[in-house]
C-alpha cells in the first residue's frame, strides 16, 4: 500500500503540532512534577514513542528539556529576586537542593551562589522575597482553602 504524494510531510506537520502542544504544556507547567505518561497521552502518543519523538525533534529528551526551563527560570530569579538558593530551588520544581545546585552548575558552569555574585550588580535593588513569589505563583498552602474560617 502506497503513500500519496504529500502526505509524509503532512504525518511529519501533524506530529510536530503534537510534539509542540506537549512542549507547550511542558512551558505552561514548567514548576510541576513531571507526569510524563500524561504529557505524551496529551500528545496522543505512548511514553516510548513520545520520549523518541521528542528527542528526535527538539535533540533533548522531555526531562532534559524541561530541567533546562526550570534552570532558566532559576537564573531569572536568582538575577532579580532577594529569595534564598534554597527557596528558588524550591520555586523552580527541584525537590533536592544537591540535584538543582549540579543541574544548575551543569547548565552554567556556576553554582547557583556564584551565578548571583556575578550577575548581581552590588547595591542593586532586588525584588523583595514576598513579592517574587506572589509573582511566581503564590505561596504554597495560602489559597483560598487554607484561609482560616473567621468566627
Amino acid at each position: 500500500m502506497g503513500t500519496t504524494p504529500g502526505s509524509a510531510p503532512e504525518a511529519q506537520l501533524s506530529q510536530l503540532r503534537q510534539l509542540r502542544l506537549a512542549k507547550d504544556a511542558m512551558d505552561r507547567d514548567w514548576a510541576e512534577p513531571l507526569d510524563l505518561d500524561a504529557v505524551a497521552a496529551h500528545a496522543g502518543y505512548s511514553r516510548c514513542h513520545f520520549v523518541r519523538l521528542f528527542r528526535a525533534g527538539y535533540g533533548q529528551t522531555p526531562g532534559q528539556y524541561l530541567s533546562r526551563r526550570r534552570i532558566e527560570r532559576a537564573e531569572d530569579l536568582l538575577r532579580t529576586a532577594d529569595l534564598s538558593v534554597t527557596e528558588i530551588c524550591s520555586l523552580v520544581g527541584f525537590s533536592s537542593l544537591g540535584s538543582f545546585s549540579a543541574s544548575f552548575k551543569k547548565h552554567t558552569g556556576l553554582t547557583p551562589s556564584e551565578y548571583r555574585e556575578r550577575h548581581v550588580k552590588q547595591n542593586s535593588a532586588l525584588v523583595p522575597g514576598c513579592y517574587a513569589l506572589l509573582w511566581h505563583g503564590g505561596f504554597k498552602g495560602l489559597g483560598p482553602a487554607a484561609k482560616p474560617d473567621p468566627e
